[in-house]
């Protein structure tokens, strides 16, 4: 087992697309489904593995392109620091006081390395001022708990 780590800031009207952040469903519309509904598809199929944009489900970061990836650990707790170099670096950001209490990073760090060396996922999302959002995923591969069906972007 390894960690993938993946990273996306950007606008949260844009996080908030749920067109964009789940996969395609397995069966394509009808002619007769509602418009809404071949939208929705036709979106799925032309975004889904392009956008950066967070999948809905964590363990689903493994179906997007390998450069997506930002860093990849045989170790939870290296892959663990590497998310705590990236609260730190962007807490000056964060929009609440108390996202940026140091303390309480530290907590979620460690929660992340015992997750992950459990074999689970980590996933972690921030206001940041202005209409911002920051979202930090580690994400374990080959196999992933949650997903074992999904192969490694990397294999």
């Amino acid at each position: 087992m390894h960690v993938h780590g993946y990273l996306w800031t950007g606008e949260k009207t844009t996080f908030d697309k749920e067109s964009v952040r789940r996969p395609p469903p397995s069966l394509a519309p009808t002619e007769t489904s509602p418009d809404e509904v071949q939208q929705r598809y036709r979106e799925a199929v032309a975004e889904w593995k392009t956008t950066d944009v967070p999948p809905i489900e964590t363990a689903y970061w493994l179906m997007k392109p390998s450069r997506l990836i930002r860093g990849t650990w045989d170790e939870p707790k290296e892959a663990a620091e590497w998310l705590g170099e990236r609260l730190t670096e962007h807490a000056p950001r964060f929009a609440s006081d108390h996202d940026q209490d140091t303390t309480r990073l530290a907590v979620l760090v460690a929660s992340a390395a015992e997750r992950l060396a459990l074999g689970g996922d980590a996933s972690l999302g921030f206001y940041l001022r202005g209409t911002l959002f920051l979202s930090v995923a580690l994400v374990t591969c080959s196999p992933n708990r949650a997903a074992p069906e999904l192969s490694c972007p990397l294999g």
